[in-house]
């Protein structure tokens, strides 16, 4: 079938008039190249359910597409089963949900629809506080303003894990028509309302949070949807209000000043820093525009900052909750991650568990969890009861570094005296990325390829000691594209594609111990980290 012939087919079922302006507009000037974009491929489904660019066809988010995706998910989980649907505050979010509750519903399950525009952590913690079968939560996370996305929860209240998202993929393909879908029945569905961000609240603030609570904090929720939760969050739990950047306070899903909605992003907390030196704030906190991550920084003098990498901020929230809980526990985070967690958990007597990339696999790393993290300033703080949220919590996660670094402020330090005193117990362990963005996804295929056929002795002048090809399993864990170099003197090196982006990854990580000073033993990790860095820029010349 032709590409117009197709699009004709799609317009003629799309529900939404912007959508259909758009695709009337590209057909009535035979704008070939922009159609073949558009209906040449698909958004697949997969762990992490869709995410794109929003805009008219199936290789864009829109509501055909979602509709079909809900279709999809109804099929799996069969008429009678409960669903919970959350959305953030992107361009269609709100119409996106209300068209999954529609479909559901006509489909015969339950569906029930959080009040407004709320982070993702609400929507996982209420899937398993409602007793629900799946929840779906629309979002883009930190991508940029013109993505949007669906995402699938089951009734662990975690991500979905293979084989169900084959299932799923499956099961959307084999969708018809969608204005061919049954209609809704409004009876099954449930407008939720506050109720359940006040357990959300409870819940967090329930975390083993100490008895500190002087601390100033300048916040900001990057236009997103995290700054109502978050201050309720800290008031409930007894903290000050945190001061908010003014200018990216109210959700905006064109996230104005902003060239990337992502805390990590050079730039991205400009204003949060500016903040904090002119009300000489104790600590920043942002996050993400759906509140799931959590980045974490400390004001020093003269108006600078020193914004923490995921694994410093892991580190330290790993050890407060491991000291604030007991029993038989676990600590998790994954292969990329720093190996930091297991000296900590070693040295605690705990379980330490590691995973495949992705907090789908994190949350299942094994009974006892209380804490799991990844680098991408993803963390998931618990309790003796457990895991309040199954997933990333950007609000759980603020509220408890605040505690740590009130308590830290009592005692006149800072979270830098902290992380300084890690490196004393454990050795100094520094962390960085290397990426490589292609345009043609050979060069990544080739470049694994030569590394598995001529694998490095040295990096970055140091020896390999050891040399595990992940997708043959090596390590323990499920085969997966990557290949992982453990160096002399603890150092290590993974390098692997990116599940998301046409991108090859590498992430380095170099242990020395502190003979002298944290800040001497930093500045030697850093050349280490340079050297290798340099190697592996040379090496795979991308």
């Amino acid at each position: 079938m032709s590409v117009p012939r197709r699009a004709r087919e799609w317009l003629a079922q799309d529900p939404d008039p912007d959508t259909r302006a758009e695709l009337s507009a590209l057909l009535e000037r035979e704008d070939l190249t922009a159609l073949e974009e558009r209906f040449g491929a698909k958004l697949e489904f997969g762990t992490a359910g869709l995410r794109g660019e929003l805009g008219a066809g199936p290789n864009r988010m829109n509501r055909v597409t979602v509709m079909r995706a809900a279709a999809g998910l109804a099929a799996v989980l069969g008429p009678g089963k409960h669903v919970v649907i959350g959305y953030d505050a992107r361009h269609k979010s709100d119409v996106f949900a209300r068209d999954t509750a529609a479909v559901l519903t006509g489909a015969g399950l339950r569906a029930s629809l959080l009040p407004r525009p709320l982070p993702t952590p609400v929507l996982a913690f209420a899937v398993r506080h409602l007793g629900a079968d799946a929840g779906v939560t629309v979002t883009a996370s930190h991508n940029p303003p013109r993505d949007n996305g669906y995402k699938v929860y089951w009734g662990d209240g975690s991500q979905i894990v293979p084989p169900l998202d084959t299932e799923i993929s499956t099961a959307i393909d084999a969708v018809g028509r969608v204005d061919e879908l049954p209609s809704p029945h409004p009876g099954l569905l449930t407008e939720l309302g506050d109720d359940i961000i006040d357990a959300y609240l409870q819940a967090v603030t329930s975390l083993p949070l100490g008895d500190a609570r002087e601390l100033r904090v300048a916040y900001t929720p990057l236009h997103g949807v995290g700054a109502t939760t978050l201050n309720a969050a800290f008031l409930a739990a007894g903290f000050d209000s945190p001061l908010m950047v003014e200018e990216q306070r109210e959700p905006d899903p064109d996230f104005p000043t902003v060239s990337f909605p992502n805390p990590e992003e050079p730039g991205a907390m400009d204003l949060a820093i500016v903040l904090a030196a002119k009300t000489e704030a104790d600590l920043i906190v942002a996050n993400d525009p759906d509140a799931d991550r959590c980045a974490v920084g400390v004001p020093l003098p003269g108006g600078a900052a020193r914004m923490l990498t995921g694994d410093e901020v892991g580190g330290l929230l790993a050890e407060h909750v491991i000291t604030h809980t007991t029993g038989d526990r676990m600590v998790a985070t994954t292969i990329v991650s720093s190996t930091l967690l297991g000296k900590i958990a070693q040295a605690h007597g705990v379980r330490y568990g590691e995973t495949l990339t992705g907090f789908k696999w994190i949350i299942k790393a094994g009974p006892g969890l209380v804490f799991g993290y990844e680098e991408a300033i993803g963390y998931s703080v618990g309790s003796d009861a457990g895991l309040p949220v199954r997933d990333k919590d950007g609000i759980g996660a603020a509220l408890t570094v605040a505690a740590i670094a009130a308590a830290a402020r009592r005692d006149g330090r800072t979270l830098l005296d902290l992380l300084d005193d890690q490196a004393r117990r454990y050795g100094l362990h520094a962390t960085s990325q290397l990426s490589f963005r292609v345009s043609d996804l050979s060069l990544i295929t080739n470049a694994m390829s030569r590394l598995r056929t001529d694998p490095p002795a040295t990096l970055g002048n140091l020896p390999v000691e050891r040399a595990d090809d992940l997708a043959r399993g090596d390590g323990g864990l499920p085969p997966t594209d990557g290949l992982r170099y453990l160096l002399e003197g603890g150092a290590r090196v993974v390098i692997r594609p990116s599940g998301t982006e046409p991108k090859l990854k590498c992430y380095l990580e170099a242990v020395v111990p502190v003979t002298t000073t944290p800040a001497e033993a930093r500045a030697r990790a850093a050349e280490q980290l340079a050297s290798i860095r340099t190697d592996l820029e040379t090496r795979l010349a991308l």
